[in-house]
């Protein structure tokens, strides 16, 4: 037995192993030897040195060639069920084929193939027939490919946020007008679609084909932009524009980072699918449509005809699958509160929301600033004084208790490195305090001259217990955080307050806040696994989670900052409010920028706000939280 074994691409879908049985040679072959070598020759597509009756192999293979075009990057699997006796001078034999990629069911079928024995040898009868039921020479296949409806990403409660929503497809439609006209027409259309290259979409208009539709920019049905529409249309025949539907969310910049977006599908993308994905189909091109597009494309469909003198006759079809919805935690109003929030905040900035009892990612949003990328899931920014609940927890573990005596000094030099208080620090603040009103007021002072009492790997371990260090599971590409333990006594100053060598995203704080009002750690989702979509893989629990006594000391710790400490702007706010306000140096300038965090938690939500540059934590961050929480 001998199996041949190719991909398939282009105008079939699906991936099979092809082949045929080659039966052994003799010195005088039968009918049934022969018989083999044409099938295993069908299987090549090729008949080179198969004895043929009818047609030399060249010819029979040009006439093969051009009768299977279409299925021609895949090769059919052929098989011999029934070859007759050697008796007299003809005979026939049965040949089982099947196409591999051509849907569902694979197209799958039997042909005759007619054995005479000329001057004492058996040679196989060429005719198209062999290949295809009643195919004559001249006939094709046409096979046109049936695309599946794409699935629905859905929001908290099974809210439908990516479906089909209407769009209006503008180019040059060059099937309309004459050549000239298309390319007067090409910079017209380019200006209204906002190209910055006006003569490379000249040049595309140029080189497409003379019926083409060369699209420079699809709009929502209801964007402004399409109030301009009828005066482009007026000004030069050519313009082409197509109504159609495409899987949108509610808004253009709703959750784009997270979810990503959908488009005709790379060269690079058809390539790597082995013959899944051709050009043309509508593919997951970032964010969670990429991430999750086997379920959400489904399965096309295909219909195969033969073509004879025009006409064509239907042999195979199979119908389209349509693709499976993804559920997401995110919720609708809460999502778009966040991003109306963000909108004019012209640095990279996020807000994330997070139910503590479920770890239920409600809301993720990144504001403009951050040019389209997941600044609240992927973010990685020293997070100041918001890391303040890590270290705290550090220090519980090491006996002390927020009625413990701290040193909360102006400055404290470490190893030569001066440490400071942030520039409004209040006066009153200053001197032997509690713990509770080192927290409050976040001085960093305090925390610095503490070190010794989370020496080694206290921070790791206390940054593990409350999930920051975890490996997300969200369902989306995500990051946390991350704590490394200190080289040095001025690595070990800088990451009691947040800095120095951590980082963490908005995500991760909003879990560490979620796991100190849950009492123990949150893992973040965004993804509802189901059977079909498949689960993630839970991160392994930590060695040593937060228990419900510490988490209960740090909400404390916490409520103070809002009734006594940096957070009191939340004061106001109806039920009880815990919050951390932060702030992180970078850069190299003097005096250093400054990044602004908050986060808090009310009843079964933890929110972490960041801006990549801004004046503090409560001056920055604050409001914006402020104004969310009263969302």
């Amino acid at each position: 037995m001998r199996r041949v074994t190719t991909s398939l691409a282009g105008a079939v879908a699906t991936v099979l192993t092809l082949g045929t049985a080659a039966g052994c040679t003799t010195d005088t072959p039968g009918p049934q030897d022969v018989a083999r070598r044409y099938a295993e020759g069908l299987a090549r597509l090729d008949l080179a040195g198969v004895p043929l009756d009818g047609a030399d192999a060249a010819t029979a293979t040009t006439r093969l060639t051009a009768l299977t075009r279409p299925l021609a990057t895949a090769k059919p699997q052929v098989s011999v069920r029934q070859a007759g006796p050697d008796e007299g001078d003809s005979t026939t034999a049965r040949l089982a084929v099947t196409w591999p990629g051509t849907g569902a069911e694979p197209w799958t079928y039997e042909t005759t193939l007619p054995l005479v024995r000329r001057d004492g040898a058996w040679r196989a009868r060429w005719s198209p027939a062999t290949v295809v039921p009643g195919a004559v020479d001249g006939d094709t296949l046409r096979v046109q490919r049936l695309p599946a409806e794409r699935g629905r990403i859905l929001g908290a409660g099974g809210t439908a946020i990516v479906q089909p929503r209407p769009v209006r497809r503008i180019g040059v439609d060059k099937a309309r007008v004459t050549p000239e006209q298309a390319l007067a027409a090409a910079p017209k259309v380019a200006a209204f679609a906002g190209l910055g290259d006006v003569a490379a979409y000249t040049e595309r208009v140029r080189a497409a084909g003379p019926r083409a539709f060369v699209e420079a920019i699809v709009l929502r049905q209801g964007d402004p932009t399409l109030a301009r529409l009828d005066a482009l249309t007026a000004s030069a025949p050519g313009v082409g524009v197509v109504d159609a539907e495409l899987p949108l969310a509610p808004t253009r910049t709703f959750a784009t980072p997270i979810l990503g977006t959908v488009g005709e599908a790379t060269a690079e993308i058809v390539e790597r699918s082995q013959g899944a994905i051709v050009a043309g189909d509508v593919v997951g091109l970032s964010g969670l449509q990429q991430a999750q597009d086997a379920t959400l494309r489904g399965t096309p469909g295909l219909a195969v005809s033969l073509v004879h003198a025009g006409t064509a006759t239907p042999v195979h079809s199979t119908q389209p699958v349509a693709g499976r919805d993804v559920t997401t935690t995110l919720d609708v109003a809460r999502q778009t509160r966040a991003e109306q929030l963000l909108a004019q905040v012209a640095p990279a900035s996020a807000i994330v929301a997070i139910k503590p009892s479920t770890g239920e990612v409600v809301a993720a949003a990144s504001g403009p600033g951050g040019q389209g990328y997941s600044t609240a899931t992927l973010g990685r920014y020293a997070p100041g004084s918001t890391f303040k609940v890590v270290s705290a927890l550090a220090l519980l573990r090491a006996g002390l208790t927020p009625t413990t005596t701290v040193p909360c000094t102006p400055t404290v030099t470490v190893d030569g490195k001066p440490f400071e208080n942030y520039d409004a620090y209040p006066a009153d603040g200053l001197g032997q305090v509690p713990l509770s009103t080192a927290f409050a007021k976040s001085c960093n002072t305090a925390f610095v001259a503490s070190r010794d009492k989370a020496a080694g790997d206290a921070l790791p371990q206390a940054a593990a217990s409350l999930g920051l260090t975890a490996t997300p599971s969200a369902g989306v590409p995500a990051y946390l955080g991350g704590v490394p333990a200190p080289g040095n006594q001025v690595e070990a100053a800088a990451e009691m307050i947040g800095q120095g060598e951590i980082t963490a995203s908005p995500l991760g704080m909003a879990t560490v806040v979620a796991g100190v009002v849950k009492g123990g750690p949150v893992t973040p989702r965004i993804v509802i696994p189901t059977n079909e979509t498949g689960a993630t893989t839970p991160p392994s629990p930590p060695a040593q989670p937060v228990t419900p006594t510490e988490a209960a000391t740090l909400r404390a710790l916490m409520r103070g900052v809002v009734t006594g400490g940096s957070g009191e702007a939340l004061a106001d706010l109806p039920g009880e409010v815990i919050a951390k306000t932060g702030t992180a140096e970078f850069g190299t300038t003097s005096p250093p920028r400054l990044h602004a965090w908050m986060v808090a938690a009310r009843g079964d939500l933890a929110v972490a706000v960041f801006v990549d540059e801004g004046e503090g934590g409560s001056r920055t961050a604050g409001p914006i939280l402020e104004a969310y929480l009263k969302g």
